[in-house]
């Protein structure tokens, strides 16, 4: 894990318990004999995380609906830790903290969990967009809780099919994009993709209460799978980040699939980007990473975060 993330080694159980009483009927005990959770079972996770965002981060209401995507929180603020760095490259080895630095969340789902994780880390600003209007009315519910509504603002991208198209105004300014794009092509990968998960994680079984198959961690349509997959998907965020990179000093996307990244690199490259950087990203035994890229030479970056 990034060395600034909150969650090395093992989770304080007793802790996060006494942040979230709830947690306390998700708890068993390992084949070694020590308490842990069913991180197969998406409601256990659903708590794990009110326990977290509210210990360590101060976020005392968070809700999701029944199917949504529910995010691991080390595996999320680890994205964002690294874009911190990707800033404080530009400005000197200082990471850029406070509202005056803006970020566009593409897809923020029900969670709404960059958003809120980045504003309890670093103080930034977020828009996050969504193509679903009750994961938008869930998401706002979540900030309207937490008194966050005036800095993470939420919008609905109505053009299906566009990322940046149809969402960002002529005044925006953003200092950071990101996403975690739908990373298969149909709902039948993604069953299979869970399943896979299930076993690795030890319990082939549907989470308890559940009234359909179980998906990895919850998530809906737009959450797991598009058309073409994850490949299809950033090929469409490159080619749109072409027409609107005067507004943007970094976009940058996380790539599941690292067969993908020798096609991205050369899409970039073809798109005329002044930077590329592929950070790595380690939670346990899952190796992922972000790419990211600027179409600003390190100069006109650094003038963009002075001002």
């Amino acid at each position: 894990m990034h060395p600034r993330n909150r969650h090395q080694g093992r989770y304080d159980l007793p802790r996060l318990v006494a942040a979230n009483p709830a947690l306390k009927a998700h708890l068993v005990r390992t084949p070694a004999g020590t308490q842990s959770i069913d991180f197969s079972d998406p409601l256990a996770v659903r708590e794990l995380n009110r326990a977290l965002l509210a210990s360590d981060y101060g976020i005392r209401h968070w809700d999701i609906p029944e199917g949504y995507l529910c995010p691991p929180v080390p595996g999320r603020v680890d994205y964002l830790h690294g874009l911190a760095d990707l800033l404080a490259a530009d400005a000197g080895g200082t990471i850029p903290r406070g509202p005056h630095v803006r970020v566009l969340d593409i897809g923020v789902g029900a969670n709404c969990i960059y958003p809120l994780l980045g504003q309890a880390e670093y103080g930034w600003s977020f828009v996050g967009s969504d193509i679903d209007p009750d994961a938008l009315q869930c998401a706002a519910a979540n900030l309207q809780a937490n008194g966050l509504a005036k800095v993470i603002e939420l919008r609905q991208q109505h053009a299906r099919g566009s990322l940046f198209a149809g969402l960002l105004q002529p005044q925006d300014r953003f200092q950071l994009t990101m996403c975690n794009p739908p990373f298969h092509s149909s709902a039948k990968e993604a069953a299979q993709g869970s399943q896979r998960k299930r076993r690795n994680l030890g319990n082939a079984r549907a989470p308890r209460g559940s009234r359909a198959p179980a998906l990895n961690f919850g998530g809906q349509a737009n959450e797991l799978w598009c058309t073409g997959g994850e490949a299809s998907f950033l090929r469409r965020m490159i080619k749109e980040s072409v027409v609107f990179q005067t507004q943007v000093l970094w976009f940058s996307s996380l790539v599941a699939k690292s067969e993908h990244l020798p096609d991205l690199h050369k899409q970039l490259t073809k798109a005329g980007a002044a930077e590329v950087r592929e950070v790595a990203m380690a939670q346990g035994h899952k190796q992922s990473r972000f790419v990211a890229w600027s179409f600003h030479a390190p100069a006109a970056r650094r003038a963009w975060l002075q001002e």
